[in-house]
């Protein structure tokens, strides 16, 4: 059984969605992608994901929306799930909060404030550190 975590990462970019791939690559995790939160959707209709790290700012659904759709969707509802945003506003922020987001991570980011972040978010998956 493969017991590799597996990530869904959400970003209307090809290059920060390959960042942050990189960026999880090294700790040995499986990667799937999706350009927005309709696709993200699709995607977590067709598999189960350890986290969801969503873009916020992104056409066709925002990542505030995806985060809503999972929380409202019984099977997902608990799903860590990280905001990543360019801009901390504290308005967005709450917003999240609200919709119970699990995480944030403000761009720009480091892979051990991302790694940072995932061992807060899934404890018990991530109950070794990670080394680097």
């Amino acid at each position: 059984m493969d017991n590799r975590l597996k990530v869904l990462v959400v970003d209307d970019s090809k290059v920060m969605r390959g960042i942050i791939r990189k960026m999880l690559g090294s700790g040995g995790t499986e990667v799937v992608e999706a350009c927005d939160g309709r696709q993200a959707l699709d995607v977590l209709a067709g598999q189960s994901v350890d986290c969801i790290i969503s873009d916020w700012n992104m056409p066709r659904m925002k990542g505030i929306d995806l985060l809503r759709r999972v929380r409202s969707d019984a099977a997902l509802a608990h799903t860590p799930f990280i905001m990543v945003t360019a801009e901390a506003m504290a308005s967005n922020l709450a917003e999240a909060d609200a919709a119970n987001v699990s995480s944030y991570l403000t761009k720009p980011f480091t892979a051990d404030d991302l790694w940072s972040t995932l061992r807060r978010v899934l404890p018990d998956r991530l109950a070794v550190a990670r080394t680097a």
